[in-house]
């Protein structure tokens, strides 16, 4: 890998500007990717927040969905952000029956978890692994993290209110999965981590 990788953004739906933004700023090279051999030469991929359900037709739709799950089962690095980390899930609750999940995470996820659009909210979340003060946290139709499996670790929970104590931040590996959309807020330090990921620095 060279000193400045490669990180795909999966570009079916969702925000996909923001994400790109984001990893220009953190030093990667952004590619956009809808078709299977996009996803050759990437050292890393993005998974943006969006609706799950429409993204996930959309990668069987252009025939990305099978590539999809094995380059990630073959060890690449991939950040999902909300709708992101419904796919990125081995188990999804809430989800209509016809729904497909990329996988990888040993976690079972719970979608739109926090209410409709009219329930987003923001919050600050102290991330283990992220440094500095905690971050501003922006959730959107949100899903949370029910429950995990022994191969996934918790990196941050709600703090307060009323749903205080829930997951919404996960690792596995080379895998990386958060409730919210750092690409919102103009903080640079999720994206900053995955590009550690993707570069094995951690």
């Amino acid at each position: 890998m060279t000193a400045t990788p490669t990180i795909g953004v999966l570009a079916l739906q969702g925000d996909v500007r923001e994400h790109v933004l984001a990893l220009e700023a953190c030093g990667a090279f952004a590619q956009r990717v809808r078709r299977p051999e996009e996803l050759t030469h990437l050292d890393g991929l993005i998974i943006p927040g969006g609706e799950s359900t429409t993204i996930s037709k959309l990668a069987v739709a252009f025939d990305v969905m099978e590539p999809l799950r094995e380059r990630i089962a073959g060890g690449l690095p991939t950040y999902g952000s909300c709708a992101g980390m419904i796919l990125l899930a081995d188990r999804i609750l809430d989800a209509p029956g016809d729904q497909e999940t990329i996988g990888g995470m040993d976690a079972t996820v719970r979608r739109n978890a926090f209410g409709r659009q009219v329930d987003s909210f923001e919050a600050e979340l102290a991330i283990d692994g992220v440094e500095g003060v905690p971050l501003h946290a922006v959730f959107i139709r949100a899903p949370w993290v029910e429950s995990l499996g022994p191969a996934a670790t918790a990196l941050g929970t709600v703090a307060t209110g009323p749903a205080a104590g829930r997951i919404v931040a996960i690792r596995q590996q080379h895998l990386l999965a958060t409730s919210f959309h750092p690409e919102l807020t103009g903080d640079r330090r999720v994206h900053e981590y995955f590009c550690e990921m993707v570069k094995g620095e951690r």
